[in-house]
């Protein structure tokens, strides 16, 4: 083979694998300490929550309570793994889900470790890994 072809060919997958490192990103999640303990935060630290009053794979906080609960938001091309899910919201929108919940930050955290939502209404709970 010919150094020409060589290089090229070594180019091209460099190039390949340059734009199949995304779908090998992380997961959207860890697990940090917080207030709560270790939970799964977001990827700055902030406390995951979910929601009783979702089903599995469908999310009941919409407008007023997507607005105080921000739903953790899915990028579009993201794709399941493991426990992580990917489900449509009510405006076309994708969020995360875990184990079929889906996952949710809170207004009133303010830095990360907070976990001030855990409980809240007996309806919100942080996310045990």
């Amino acid at each position: 083979m010919s150094t020409f072809l060589m290089r090229t060919s070594v180019a091209a997958a460099l190039f390949a694998a340059a734009f199949a490192l995304p779908a090998l990103a992380d997961d959207p999640a860890m697990v940090g300490e917080t207030t709560a303990g270790k939970v799964l935060v977001d990827h700055s630290g902030m406390t995951l929550y979910t929601f009783d009053k979702d089903s599995a794979g469908k999310s009941a906080c919409n407008g007023e309570c997507a607005t105080a609960w921000p739903p953790l938001k899915a990028e579009a091309g993201a794709m399941a793994a493991g426990e992580y899910t990917v489900i449509t919201r009510d405006d076309g929108s994708l969020q995360w889900a875990y184990d079929g919940k889906p996952l949710y930050l809170w207004v009133k955290d303010t830095k990360p470790g907070d976990a001030t939502g855990d409980k809240f209404k007996d309806v919100w709970h942080v996310v045990a890994p």
